[in-house]
Order: C-alpha cells, then sequence, then structure tokens
C-alpha cells in the first residue's frame, strides 16, 4: 500500500480495506471462523481480536502522545522477536472470548479509530516526527500501519486460507 499524503487519502484507504475485509468475513460461517489455520494456529476470530488490539495499542500511543508521554510499548524499535512476543500476548489474552464478543470489539474499535483520526488535524497525522513516540515517521504511518494496512494483510491471508480449505 502507498503512503498516504493526505488525512482525506488516509481515511478512505482505511474504509476501503475494512470494507474488503468485511466482504470476505461475510461469506464465513462461526465455524469457518474459529477453526484454527487461517494463520499459523490462528483462527478468524484470532486474526480479528489481533487487528482490534493493534487498533487500541494505538490509541493508546496516540493518547500518550497527546499528554506528552512516550508509550511504554510501541514497534518503535521493537525486534521481530519483541513483536512477536507480543502478538503472542494478544492472542492469548484473547482466544477464550467469544465470535460475537470479539466481532462486537472489532466493530467498536473500529469506530473509535474513525472518530480520533478524523479529529486529528491534517498536519498533526503528516508531520514526521510530531509526537517523540514516533520516531522518524508520521502519525498517519502508525494509523495505517495498524488500519488499513493490517486490513489488507489479513485479508490476503483469510483469503489464501479459504481458498486453501475449498480446494481441499
Amino acid at each position: 500500500m502507498t503512503k498516504q499524503k493526505s488525512k482525506n487519502e488516509l481515511l478512505n484507504d482505511i474504509q476501503v480495506e475494512r470494507r474488503r475485509l468485511e466482504r470476505n468475513l461475510d461469506d464465513l460461517t462461526e465455524l469457518d471462523m474459529t477453526r484454527p489455520g487461517a494463520v499459523g494456529e490462528w483462527s478468524v476470530k484470532d486474526v480479528i481480536a489481533h487487528l482490534m488490539a493493534w487498533e487500541q495499542l494505538f490509541l493508546g500511543w496516540y493518547e500518550a502522545g497527546l499528554q506528552g508521554r512516550i508509550p511504554e510499548t510501541t514497534p518503535v524499535g521493537m525486534s521481530k522477536k519483541a513483536i512477536d512476543t507480543l502478538n503472542q500476548k494478544i492472542f492469548v489474552e484473547y482466544r477464550e472470548c467469544s465470535l460475537n464478543e470479539i466481532l462486537a470489539e472489532f466493530h467498536d474499535s473500529h469506530q473509535q479509530v474513525l472518530a480520533v483520526v478524523q479529529a486529528i488535524p491534517e498536519e498533526d497525522l503528516l508531520t514526521t516526527g510530531r509526537y517523540a513516540w514516533t520516531g522518524k515517521l508520521a502519525l498517519a504511518d502508525y494509523v495505517a500501519g495498524n488500519t488499513c494496512n493490517h486490513y489488507q494483510w489479513a485479508n490476503t491471508k483469510i483469503r489464501r486460507w479459504m481458498h486453501t480449505k475449498t480446494s481441499q
């Protein structure tokens, strides 16, 4: 996905990728969504929980930045091993939640992210290093990484899994 050059482009990309993901999710049964194997041991439900958790991480990072703080955990400088550990922690935290709980939280989280992004001035979104925690990136890069780019990743993984599942 290309780097967004405006707030409107970012919001559009978020909505477009979210709709694509939701269309594919609509094609799945509850059993499909809870069966392990969509991404490694994760089910589609686990992937959705993963996306929601990363949206919530972004919201926490942004809130910390508004308060002049640097969040305890951010991807800035995180190794792949540390990110894998964080992802496993997220998996364990949400794996016992029901599909309906995860879908409701996923919906609510998306609405929260949209409201926050819509309220952020465009200059704050696009200015590199505007917040201490963003390092050499713009806030928009984190928004995209935790929304549209992440949705695109998930959608690709789920589509491949669906194709593999139907061809067996």
